[in-house]
């Protein structure tokens, strides 16, 4: 799979009512993973976002969550640059480039839900989230 390139958006609370609604403007297929199915179904916010992703006939690929309490949350600034695939080495390159001069907000590393993943600022101030998927088994 080639690398991709697509916006992410962080709501509080009501990423699932935003997708479904985007869904019906823009058309396509949602899928909705929540907090409780990767393992946190005792939290508050279990059944909240962890992540989702609409696809549409188009082409293109929105991905958005909802932010757990605890975590910065900030409308205006709620959205990231998500680059996503299965190359490494390629992807590895980006993360490095995209945080020299910026921050590391998130080590690329393991996650549990399978994938390599870490995020950034750039020296611009812009999000940058990185996911490796894991090798097909």
């Amino acid at each position: 799979m080639a690398s991709t390139l697509n916006p992410y958006i962080a709501f509080r609370g009501n990423a699932r009512e935003a997708m479904e609604f985007y869904r019906d403007a823009l058309g396509g297929d949602l899928t909705i993973t929540t907090f409780a199915e990767f393992g946190q179904a005792d939290a508050p916010f279990a059944d909240q976002v962890m992540h989702s992703m609409l696809t549409t006939p188009a082409g293109f690929t929105l991905m958005a969550s909802d932010t757990p309490p605890g975590m910065e949350y900030n409308p205006g600034t709620n959205v990231n640059l998500s680059l996503f695939g299965d190359d490494e080495a390629e992807l590895r390159g980006y993360f490095e480039g995209l945080s020299a001069g910026g921050t590391i907000t998130m080590p690329l590393e393991r996650q549990v839900w399978g994938d390599t993943y870490g995020q950034c600022v750039d020296r611009f101030g812009i999000g940058w989230m990185v996911n490796i998927s894991a090798p097909a088994r």
